[in-house]
């Protein structure tokens, strides 16, 4: 059944990339399916803007949306480091000292994380990112889940890279750089919207993706419509009665 799930991702990631696609929305998916199928209990991409700067673009949780985040402004941590290597990294236990990243560690276990592993989004000698696998509990990530998690990553990877629409690297940067600022515009609208219906982030963020597919409308168009109080969205803003 497992194998069959996985599979299916593999088929959702593939079909989703290459028939025109919201990067958001597919790394979102990709971060949830890693929870999903694998041995981890968060996950976490980031990816690299025009300026090579790394920038966060979607967690399967807030808490590793956070850390994600303090990995991104503290310039340290394992995503970071599996970023600029295009390697792996890995730390088992993140209680034991000393610490390869001290103020990460400690930053993830205030998160409730105890065991990190970070895969890079690669294709051959580029890089564009990378994605962190999270677990509660110290120890080390099984071989066979991270395999499947990097495998998952380079479909996402070559499914972003081979856009028929974009020819030349410059062309990809800034396709990279339109889904960062979506990605703005979605924190905005998120905040906004557990505002409005008085709901915690985590629950407005569902909201709005829930509200976009069954409505068949892009992500980042119905976030931008509630910033902006579009009346098109008022059955989505509006505070439901108890």
């Amino acid at each position: 059944m497992l194998d069959r799930q996985i599979t299916q991702t593999f088929v959702e990631l593939a079909d989703t990339l290459v028939v025109g696609f919201d990067i958001i929305e597919i790394l979102q998916t990709l971060t949830e399916r890693c929870v999903d199928l694998l041995d981890v209990d968060a996950a976490g991409i980031l990816l690299v803007d025009a300026r090579g700067t790394l920038q966060m673009v979607a967690a399967s949780t807030e808490q590793a949306r956070l850390l994600e985040l303090f990995q991104v402004q503290d310039e340290d941590g394992p995503c970071l480091d599996c970023f600029h290597t295009g390697e792996q990294v890995a730390c088992a236990d993140l209680t034991t000292e000393p610490q390869r990243w001290p103020r990460f560690a400690a930053v993830a276990r205030e998160r409730g994380f105890a065991a990190v592993q970070a895969v890079p989004l690669r294709l051959r000698d580029q890089v564009i990112g990378a994605m962190n696998l999270f677990r509660a509990e110290a120890g080390a990530i099984p071989a066979d889940t991270i395999a499947v998690a990097q495998s998952f990553a380079d479909v996402a990877t070559i499914g972003i890279l081979n856009m028929r629409a974009l020819a030349r690297s410059e062309q990809v940067a800034e396709q990279l750089q339109i889904a960062l600022t979506s990605r703005i515009v979605i924190e905005q609208a998120k905040g906004a919207l557990a505002e409005r219906r008085k709901v915690s982030v985590g629950e407005a963020f569902t909201l709005l993706r829930a509200y976009a597919r069954s409505h068949s409308r892009p992500l980042t168009d119905v976030a931008r419509a509630v910033v902006n109080r579009d009346p098109t969205v008022a059955d989505l803003t509006l505070r439901k009665p108890r």
